[in-house]
């Protein structure tokens, strides 16, 4: 499912026009031609500010639904350089060892 735009970081929240479709597909799968119901909600957005709103919004209003709800791992590319990493990079890295 893509939702098409993103929230603004220092603006007054507007909601994203497709948040009522994707909620509506999870509450009713079956209309949209799913065969069952969802078990999780995946957020990919790029690591700006307002991809960080967005997926902090989107959480906030698929909570009710009591779904699994991840979002994509951060942190150190293959082949990319500690010496060029900045502090938020690392902290993801950090946070999302394995």
């Amino acid at each position: 499912f893509i939702l098409g735009s993103l929230i603004a970081f220092n603006k007054k929240v507007k909601k994203p026009a497709r948040i009522e479709m994707l909620k509506e597909r999870i509450k009713n799968p079956r209309k949209f031609g799913l065969g069952t119901k969802f078990k999780e909600v995946i957020i990919a957005f790029n690591q700006t500010p307002e991809g960080e709103t967005t997926s902090l919004y989107i959480e906030r209003q698929l909570k009710p639904f009591k779904i699994k709800i991840t979002r994509l791992g951060r942190g150190l590319p293959t082949g990319g350089e500690l010496e060029y990493a900045d502090e938020k990079t690392l902290s993801s890295a950090l946070e999302n060892r394995g």
